[in-house]
């Protein structure tokens, strides 16, 4: 369904930086009320000021909190209905990544990438959930990876948390469907943010070319179309767009590409 991101009172998880902070700002920019979380308290505090300077009706919130603690999404949820009286818009940004080959990989690791990047979003939105169910025009918004669609060497925990974050997803717009509430699955490719300086682990350099990196506002702004519009899924970028489309249609000739990074 269509909305105004007017007057929309928003929760954006992993909001300090990268593209967490640029939705965060262009929901402000078209007049949303969004409340931040992330763990960086003073970095979250500049986007709060970022937020409070811009004009336009939007304004901002901070919870300073690790979105895997049920204290905090708690309190998140408690502040959203106290200060904006409700909850419109859920964006599941926050995330980690790693860089590490699956066999000398610490399973100790991968639950943590779990933790953060399938795990606290599944728990925030079931939480979130009456709140949701009582907003206007309500939407949860998914923040996936292409390699949520097509597995990269040296990055499966991620890609296997991307990948579940997908098939929940799907399920979770049918089931919903009937309640009112939107989701929309956003699945970038690589986006020039701070997340390859914030890994979990980072055993290599990153093996492809960031070259073609979206800028996080340019991806922020499909972000933000596609929830005005109420969208399904979308792929910002030409190139993603063609990887996920190649990875379907000649997944053998995709592998022997992949095989380069491995």
């Amino acid at each position: 369904m269509r909305r105004s991101i007017a007057g929309a009172r928003a929760i954006v998880t992993g909001a300090s930086g990268g593209l967490g902070r640029e939705i965060a700002l262009e929901l402000a920019r078209q007049g949303a009320r969004v409340l931040l979380l992330a763990r960086r308290e003073e970095k979250l505090r500049a986007v709060a000021e970022e937020i409070g300077g811009l004009g336009g009706g939007g304004s901002a919130e901070i919870v300073v909190g690790d979105v895997t603690d049920p204290t905090v999404r708690r309190a998140v949820l408690e502040r959203v209905q106290t200060v904006f009286g409700g909850l419109d818009i859920l964006v599941n940004n926050a995330g980690v990544g790693t860089l590490a080959r699956f066999e000398t990989s610490d399973p100790k690791v991968t639950r943590q990438v779990f933790e953060t990047n399938f795990f606290a979003p599944v728990d925030l939105t079931r939480e979130g959930l009456p709140l949701l169910k009582v907003g206007q025009k309500p939407i949860i918004v998914n923040i996936g990876s292409v390699v949520g669609h097509r597995g990269m060497p040296q990055n499966s925990d991620y890609g296997a948390s991307k990948f579940a974050l997908r098939g929940w997803s799907e399920s979770l717009r049918v089931e919903l469907a009937s309640s009112g509430i939107d989701v929309l699955l956003v699945s970038p490719g690589s986006t020039v943010t701070e997340f390859w300086e914030n890994l979990a682990v980072k055993d290599f350099e990153v093996p492809w070319s960031l070259k073609a990196a979206l800028p996080a506002d340019v991806t922020a702004r499909a972000v933000v179309r596609a929830i005005a519009k109420g969208k399904r899924e979308i792929i910002p970028g030409l190139q993603p767009r063609i990887f996920v489309w190649l990875a379907r249609l000649f997944p053998r000739f995709t592998d022997r590409i992949l095989k380069r990074f491995a």
